[in-house]
């Protein structure tokens, strides 16, 4: 008895916390939190970028650094991989699970559900299979887009009602769409989803985000919702938004304490003191605010997105979303933490919560990995096509793609793919030839002459990530168009789907081989390791070139020897006591090389 009402203690700000209904409105001025004025200071967060058993961990990192609020991102094409199929209950999928957590450490929810949302993440959100409609138009009235929108906004609405502020739960209020003054002008668009989830019993105030640009905040925001500010970094932002709506709250909804680093860059590193100040202005003048991001995760698997500001510009962001943010990649707190923490305590007042125990992070010796056969050798069933078509008009979202053809008329010169997306390699009669990167327009191959009658062609695309952001968002990967050699368009394709999944990975590996080795490119390697404990670590792959790692089955993400990032991080749920197995495909690599894990990221 003694013991159950020590738990009863424990937990009994928690339970009161739950199981009280709060009023959360839009003063003219203020928020208002059962009618008393209320200042958010929020750390955003996104759960499909951190292992679900870390979710609680982060959560507290946030609160301990002063924050009372979190803001999440939710991913559509994260919840509906597949279309008419959605899931919000397995593993880091589970939405309700994350904002009951919130809950029980005592902060209160910001929901930024989309239907896009940009984060650097793949398509902005947004479902790839809408890219099968050849036409398809998207964030507008375009009836195919808001039909899928709509049954998005149902399903994740019957997660979501009941954790409601008004219903006793900790969402204060929800984002209508995202940064939309940054991309069209249709104002129909932009409250129709605002009644879309008022009609699915979305009940608590709504917000709208944009630059603190005249022309973003008159196409972006909405009648009657808050409006937020990406950045509001000082008073002239903050006035600006009150020329466009005076009688709502204003609040700087993405306030950046780090920045997103493209494959090829170097990392982005912020200046801190430009932070300190920006800081201190919201806090001095009890302004609202959210850090974007105060810890990024990683983008697992191929959900990063990419950037490109024209036609021939592609930026691909990298697996890892550290983001240099106060939080780092593995949940650990940085200089910066610190500094946000003491200057939140500082004008607030209020001593923040303990911050809790760090997750552990263990090194691996050197693991041996051995040559374990082509990506040639695990060709599906050829499908034909007259000319090549893209990777989602064969429902196949991410990974690989080979197109096949013979060479009839022209069988050497100049040979032009329109357009490569993302990343290609060349082959001819089996001999690699060239690789085609799609930055820069540069998409010309040579292609020599050859004794064969017919030469066969091989183009191997990857694609790198559905751009995310502005005006190219239809954004399809593989060959989008047709291939060229001398002016002549080639015809007569063969095309095989290679996924790269975990289900394909898992597949394929049962008939790895080591016989018939040569020199021709995307080979796997594939080695074990022992572990007599878990832990957090980072596997360095600046030994191998280019292409994916898989742990225990599950996929890490990519890597590039550009840079800058080295090592892919693995959390301590993915490995395990005892033999653990690691597997590289690279598009390169002749010959293996030992991999390790090591406790940083660098």
């Amino acid at each position: 008895m003694k013991k159950i009402l020590i738990l009863l203690i424990n937990f009994f700000p928690v339970l009161c916390f739950a199981q009280t209904k709060h009023q959360f409105d839009l003063g003219k001025e203020d928020f208002l939190l059962d009618g008393k004025p209320y200042q958010i200071i929020s750390g955003e967060i996104h759960p499909a970028r951190i292992p679900a058993a870390y979710w609680q961990h982060r959560v507290q990192m946030i609160k301990a650094m002063g924050c009372n609020t979190v803001a999440a991102y939710i991913f559509w094409n994260y919840h509906e991989v597949k279309q008419g199929t959605f899931d919000f209950t397995t593993g880091n999928k589970n939405i309700a699970a994350f904002i009951k957590i919130c809950q029980q450490e005592g902060v209160w929810v910001l929901l930024r559900p989309g239907p896009y949302v940009c984060a650097e993440w793949d398509f902005g959100g947004l479902p790839p299979y809408l890219l099968k409609i050849p036409d398809i138009k998207v964030r507008c009235m375009d009836t195919r887009y808001m039909d899928a929108v709509s049954e998005y906004i149902k399903h994740l609405a019957t997660e979501v009602v009941s954790l409601q502020c008004t219903n006793g739960g900790p969402i204060l209020m929800v984002q209508a769409e995202n940064e939309y003054g940054s991309y069209g002008n249709d104002r129909v668009y932009m409250d129709t989803i605002r009644q879309l989830w008022k009609q699915n019993g979305i009940t608590v105030p709504f917000y709208t985000a944009d630059g603190p640009t005249a022309y973003m905040l008159e196409t972006g925001s909405l009648p009657g919702a808050a409006i937020g500010l990406d950045s509001g970094s000082d008073e002239k932002d903050f006035n600006q938004a009150k020329v466009q709506n005076n009688s709502v709250p204003v609040f700087s909804s993405e306030t950046y304490p780090g920045w997103l680093t493209h494959w090829g860059e170097k990392w982005a590193r912020p200046d801190t003191t430009a932070l300190k100040n920006e800081v201190a202005f919201l806090l001095q003048n009890k302004k609202s605010f959210n850090f974007y991001v105060i810890h990024g995760g990683t983008n697992f698997g191929f959900t990063a997105g990419a950037n490109a500001a024209s036609p021939t510009q592609y930026q691909p962001d990298l697996t890892s979303y550290d983001y240099d943010a106060p939080i780092n990649e593995h949940g650990a707190p940085t200089a910066k933490y610190y500094m946000l923490r003491n200057l939140i305590t500082t004008y607030t007042g209020k001593k923040p919560s303990a911050i809790p125990a760090a997750i552990k992070m263990i090194e691996t010796p050197d693991i041996e990995l051995k040559y374990t056969g082509s990506l040639w050798q695990h060709l599906p069933k050829a499908i034909y096509t007259p000319q090549p078509k893209p990777l989602e008009a064969f429902d196949q979202n991410q990974g690989l793609i080979l197109y096949r053809t013979k060479l009839i008329g022209h069988k050497s010169g100049k040979l032009k793919i329109w357009e490569p997306h993302d990343y290609a390699l060349v082959f001819l009669n089996g001999v690699f030839i060239d690789t085609v990167f799609r930055d820069g327009g540069k998409w010309d191959v040579d292609l020599p002459k050859t004794d064969v009658k017919d030469p066969v062609l091989d183009i191997l695309v990857e694609g790198m990530g559905h751009i995310n952001f502005a005006q190219f968002l239809i954004d399809r990967k593989g060959i989008t168009d047709r291939v060229t050699l001398n002016g002549m368009t080639l015809m007569q394709w063969e095309t095989y789907l290679l996924p790269m999944d975990e289900t394909f990975i898992n597949d394929t590996k049962s008939n790895f081989s080591t016989t018939n080795m040569d020199d021709k490119p995307c080979k796997f390697f594939k080695g074990t390791f022992t572990l007599n404990q878990t832990g957090d670590t980072y596997f360095d792959l600046r030994n191998y070139t280019k292409g994916m790692l898989y742990v225990n089955g599950h996929n890490l993400g990519r890597f590039w020897n550009i840079g800058p990032q080295q090592r892919l991080y693995c959390p301590a749920s993915w490995l395990k006591r005892g033999v653990n197995e690691i597997i590289v495909f690279d598009f390169h690599q002749q010959t293996p090389a030992n991999i390790a894990g090591f406790k940083t990221m660098e």
